[in-house]
Parts: C-alpha cells; sequence; structure tokens
C-alpha cells in the first residue's frame, strides 16, 4: 500500500514534529470514517512556516497575515443545500490514483495555538489536518448547518483517533 500522503517540507521543524505521521494517520481516519477507502486517494501537503502560509493567504483568499492551515480541493464536492453531505469524490483509477488536493500547514501558528490552548501539539496537529482533508472533500464552515456538520465530523474523527474534542474548554 502507497501513502495517502505526500508530505513535503519547507520547514524542517515539521520532520522531527511527526507531520509526516500525523498526517498520514488523520487523512487515513478521514477518509476512512466516511466509507472512503485510502488507497489510490492522494494527498499532497506543504510542512511550512508562517511566513509561506501569510503569502499563500494573501494569495489566494486576499488575507493578510498567516493562517493554521489552507486547503485547495481537486474537485467541487460541495453539497447543493446547506448543511447536506457533499458530493463523493471520484473513485481512484487503478493506475493513476486519484489526488484529493492540497493542504498547507504552519508550524509557527499551530504551535501558537497548541500552546494558548493547553492542547498537545500533535493532538492540534492532527485535528487540522482532518480539518483540511474535509475541505479537500467539499466540506465547509461558511453557513451554519455546513459548520455544524463539519464540526460534528472533526469531533467523531478525532474521538475515534484518542484525541479530546477540540471544541470543548
Amino acid at each position: 500500500m502507497t501513502n495517502l500522503t505526500d508530505i513535503v517540507f519547507e520547514d524542517p521543524r515539521w520532520q522531527p514534529a511527526g507531520l509526516a505521521d500525523i498526517a498520514e494517520r488523520a487523512s487515513a481516519n478521514t477518509l476512512e470514517y466516511l466509507h472512503l477507502s485510502p488507497d489510490g486517494y492522494e494527498i499532497a501537503i506543504l510542512g511550512c512556516d508562517d511566513a509561506r502560509i501569510a503569502g499563500l493567504n494573501a494569495e489566494f483568499r486576499d488575507k493578510a497575515g498567516p493562517t493554521n492551515v489552507l486547503s485547495w480541493p481537486a474537485h467541487e464536492l460541495a453539497a447543493d443545500k446547506e448543511g447536506d453531505t457533499p458530493h463523493a469524490p471520484p473513485p481512484p483509477d487503478p493506475l493513476m490514483g486519484e489526488a484529493l488536493g492540497d493542504i498547507a500547514i504552519a508550524y509557527d501558528t499551530c504551535l501558537r495555538e497548541a500552546d494558548a490552548s493547553g492542547k498537545p501539539f500533535p493532538d492540534h496537529v492532527a485535528h487540522l489536518v482532518v480539518h483540511g482533508v474535509l475541505h479537500l472533500l467539499g466540506y465547509d464552515h461558511i453557513r451554519d448547518r455546513d459548520a455544524t456538520l463539519m464540526e460534528q465530523l472533526e469531533t467523531r474523527i478525532l474521538g475515534k483517533m484518542g484525541i479530546a474534542d477540540p471544541y470543548r474548554e
């Protein structure tokens, strides 16, 4: 079995932090929770710093400053109605696989947020990877019912991974 995730370590701090293992586990658990086999799907993940993600945030979202995670879905899968489940991604081609999209995650912001919330860094990173993968699969949090659905999924997926509900104080 090949890896679901392909990691580019632009910021070397991500390697000893275990991003490769965290991302693989979180991505696979997300797909499996949604009854999608990880086999044949591919997700590219950029482990970067605040400066790089701030540039990406400005370029792609017209927002100044860094953020924790950004996602670029390969397919438009958004649900037709608010609060509905998004459309399923195309099945992977047996020879070529199927790219789900790209995720960028910023070390500095993740560390700051984990410290500020008193959460273990690997747990926070896993949450953000799950969040990013859900975006690749058409989930969003702009509309209220979509946000509720996405938050519930994140909580359940992380719970199955043994990670506490990130939305509880």
